[in-house]
């Protein structure tokens, strides 16, 4: 019956949202206007081999598939559009709730003069996010968006007001609660006249969002109207850039934090300074109890209201990526620094085309935690939980990185990065791998580029990580050959040669081959997967290990 009804709103929204298209279409053809209708697609295929030695399970379906399509369409101040998706079924790592074909994003938006309305579904962001961020990150799986009314105002120059109301989109259904906010951005430059012309820039902004979620708990007494703020400052003068943003929540109690009746609060700081060659940035973040949900029963990547920036650096090569860092909303106190500078050509360090270097250094700790009494334990639900000093950090560590790239242009036609990565990962926390402790790690990379022609170039990438715990050390070779930006064929293969086991002592070969013409690109892809977390910003996934082939076609109008 459920299966039957599930299928029969997807039909439904299909229907409606075609027919919306096309009457839209035909109102705008009556003119000489026509609009303007733009859209993407990507089609993801895997078909799976079990293998027991690498871990990869039986995938009864063989092959599964991830798609989506979006049609937009703008004529004059209106803007409408759809996002078909499929996922049949979805692929291994992403939420099987997702299985099934659907129209769960569809919005209708007008602006004029400085008033813009959205109505259906969309995505916001308060400040840095800390209270409020609707977003979507398909490598994660992630789709928060918005379902109901947005306004956006700009009343004066240098002044924007936003303010929204709806729920959240949940796989194919929408979160119960209801999620109501507001933001205001000002820009004194722009607003006074007399200090349009002044060196320095300030901003201020402030945000306020709620939720209201029914209270059916038999135990506790739970809010239904829970309440967040936040509030920041930005200033600026010539090379010069100091950013600030501070977030309360009131108590909140949830199945992440254990149903404790603690306020939340956190406090990001960030400061740059750059000149032509050179450039620094130092930043750090205290959060205690911000995980902040439109269902208090929620987990894992659902329903988040808010989004809490990582503070780590985001690399990009496979061995940097191994081990990385998720963010713990229940309570760390993170730093991060980064110094950038170029050596001058012509120089003995710098040589005939110049050096860059980047040194980069963060940590994350958790926060000082005390039992209110001496009967009650640290996080004891349907409590307070705990107090803390805001200013005082625990000696406990959660990840440290310490990393740098040398990046040397060595002839005309060949250019180099190198770098280097020692890291803290604490597998207990950020796993939740009771026993296992702390694990030390040690990444060396070497990258080369050859341009063989001006039509053809040639990308290696030689890997290596040493660390004593989890699967033991690590070795990778990558080649890629790219034929007048069209063609790419790569070739990895990493090797697991530092695994206790012997038998697990294995090759993940893998082989790639693309093309790109204009706005389509097709690859294909056969080989080992092993297992893993995808991250991007500190939000995270589980991927599990496999062993198949694979098709991804994008193409975009």
């Amino acid at each position: 019956m459920v299966e039957n009804l599930t299928i029969y709103k997807n039909k439904k929204a299909i229907i409606m949202a075609f027919l919306f298209l096309l009457a839209f279409r035909a109102a705008a053809q009556e003119t000489v206007n026509t609009g303007q209708l733009t859209g993407n697609f990507q089609t993801d295929f895997q078909f799976y081999n079990p293998d027991s030695l690498i871990g990869a399970p039986v995938v009864p379906e063989k092959l599964l598939l991830n798609a989506f399509a979006n049609v937009n369409y703008t004529f004059k101040n209106f803007t409408a559009g759809v996002r078909f998706e499929s996922y049949l079924n979805a692929l291994q790592g992403y939420d099987t709730r997702y299985n099934g074909t659907g129209i769960p994003y569809k919005y209708f938006q007008y602006n004029n003069h400085g008033l813009g309305v959205t109505v259906g579904n969309f995505y916001e962001q308060f400040g840095n996010g800390m209270i409020f961020r609707s977003y979507e990150e398909r490598s994660l799986g992630i789709d928060n968006a918005m379902e109901g009314l947005r306004i956006k105002a700009t009343p004066y120059k240098g002044i924007l007001i936003k303010g929204l109301i709806g729920n959240q989109r949940n796989y194919f259904e929408k979160g119960t609660g209801i999620v109501r906010g507001i933001d205001g951005e000002f820009t004194f430059n722009d607003i006074f006249e007399s200090l349009s012309t002044n060196k320095t820039w300030v901003s201020i902004g402030g945000s306020f969002v709620s939720r209201f979620e029914r209270d059916k708990d038999p135990i506790y007494n739970l809010p239904e109207n829970v309440a967040a703020a936040a509030g920041r400052l930005t200033v600026s003068r010539g090379k010069i850039s100091l950013m600030g943003e501070y977030a309360y929540k009131f108590n909140d109690p949830s199945a992440t934090n254990n149903f404790i009746y603690k306020p939340g609060n956190a406090l990001y700081v960030s400061g740059t300074y750059s000149q032509k060659g050179f450039g620094v940035l130092l930043s750090a973040k205290r959060i205690d109890n911000m995980d902040f949900r439109s269902s208090r029963t929620a987990t894992g990547n659902d329903l988040l209201i808010n989004y809490l920036p990582a503070l780590t650096k985001q690399h990009t090569y496979s061995f940097t990526t191994m081990y990385p860092y998720v963010t713990q909303a229940n309570g760390e106190f993170c730093m991060q620094g980064e110094l950038t500078f170029n050596i001058k050509k012509n120089t003995p360090l710098g040589g005939k085309y110049g050096t860059n270097f980047t040194l980069n250094f963060s940590k994350a700790n958790a926060i000082h935690k005390a039992a209110l009494n001496d009967s009650t334990a640290i996080g004891q639900n349907g409590t307070l939980g705990y107090s803390s000093d805001f200013l005082k950090w625990d000696g406990k560590k959660y990840f440290q990185d310490i990393n740098i790239t040398i990046n040397r242009r060595l002839s005309r036609v060949l250019r180099s990065s190198i770098t280097y990565m020692n890291y803290l990962y604490n597998i207990d926390v950020i796993e939740g791998h009771q026993g296992d402790g702390i694990m030390y790690g040690h990444v060396g990379i070497a990258e080369f580029s050859l341009k063989v022609s001006d039509d053809n170039s040639v990308k290696t990438e030689i890997q290596y990580l040493n660390t004593k715990k989890d699967d033991g050390d690590w070795a990778m070779l990558m080649l890629e050959y790219n034929i007048k930006s069209t063609w790419f064929l790569t070739v990895i293969d990493q090797y697991n040669f530092g695994n206790q086991d012997p038998d697990k002592q294995i090759h993940y070969f893998n082989l790639t081959a693309g093309y790109t013409k204009n706005a389509n690109r097709i690859s294909l892809t056969y080989g080992k997967q092993r297992a893993g977390v995808v991250c991007v910003g500190g939000v995270c996934r589980r991927v599990p290990a496999s062993n198949g082939f694979a098709i991804t076609i994008t193409s975009s109008f």
